[in-house]
């Protein structure tokens, strides 16, 4: 299946691909299929093998020759897109290194993380539905869906496979210590399923709120402030009763605030 970024070359430093003009003519459109964008461009079905097909991921910077012609220079092609200006490709979006929250020390609150940690419980209690959906929605509203669906799954994809099982796993670990340490071992069965999947619904709706920044779109609700914790270290939970900021390579909870 085709992916965000798809391209193609004749072996002789030409390429073809769907920048944000041609994808905006047709935003219902896979412009990221090969065989889509050689169609396009009117190169005749029977010659369409002659044409190697790549695909690269600009924010991992992962570039994958999909199917390659004997004889073409791959290398090349990967210096090629490795220029590439994405934004003129997909105008909204943005390039940038994707951060893990949760590495090294836990880091020390301040009133300014707590100012934020207020601004984005007041977000979450307005948003009726939940806040990744929102961010979804507004995506698919301002750029379509063909270019959602490709390019909103290769942010997904890259942040959840650079952060997100981390960020789950650190949560996990210091949920499960918290519980595990409690009074009662015995309330562990009842805790975990009642608690545990609100908290990470809440840690989750962080990694969709941090993915939003990815595209510079307006969006129905103010994601700044978890993006400002996130860059500052720091991930929010929730588990019903109580707001937590945790913090460090072992989520470790350094601000609590019970509602």
């Amino acid at each position: 299946m085709c992916q965000f970024f798809s391209f193609v070359g004749d072996g002789y430093g030409n390429y073809l691909y769907a920048d944000w003009n041609l994808r905006k003519t047709k935003l219902r459109a896979n412009w990221d299929s090969h065989t889509a964008i050689l169609t396009h461009f009117k190169v005749p079905p029977k010659m369409q093998d002659r044409w190697s097909k790549y695909e690269y991921n600009p924010l991992t910077k992962e570039f994958t020759v999909d199917q390659g012609v004997e004889g073409h220079d791959h290398e090349a092609a990967e210096n090629w897109v490795q220029r590439l200006n994405f934004k003129t490709v997909v105008e909204p979006l943005v390039i940038k290194k994707i951060r893990n929250p949760l590495t090294g020390r836990a880091k020390k609150v301040t009133e300014k993380e707590i100012a934020l940690l207020d601004e984005w419980t007041k977000v979450c209690a307005s948003v009726r539905d939940s806040v990744r959906d929102s961010v979804w929605y507004s995506v698919y509203n301002s750029v379509g869906d063909s270019v959602e669906a490709s390019v909103w799954g290769s942010v997904g994809d890259s942040v959840g496979d650079s952060v997100s099982t981390s960020v789950e796993a650190s949560v996990m670990d210091s949920f499960w210590v918290s519980v595990w340490n409690s009074d009662s071992t015995s309330d562990w069965d009842s805790v975990w399923a009642s608690v545990w999947a609100s908290v990470w619904a809440s840690v989750y709706d962080s990694v969709r709120a941090y993915m939003s920044s990815f595209f510079k779109i307006q969006y129905e609700h103010d994601f700044s402030s978890v993006i400002k914790l996130w860059n500052s270290g720091f991930v929010p939970s929730f588990d019903g009763k109580t707001w937590r900021l945790l913090s460090g390579k072992n989520a470790e909870v350094v601000y609590e605030k019970e509602v």
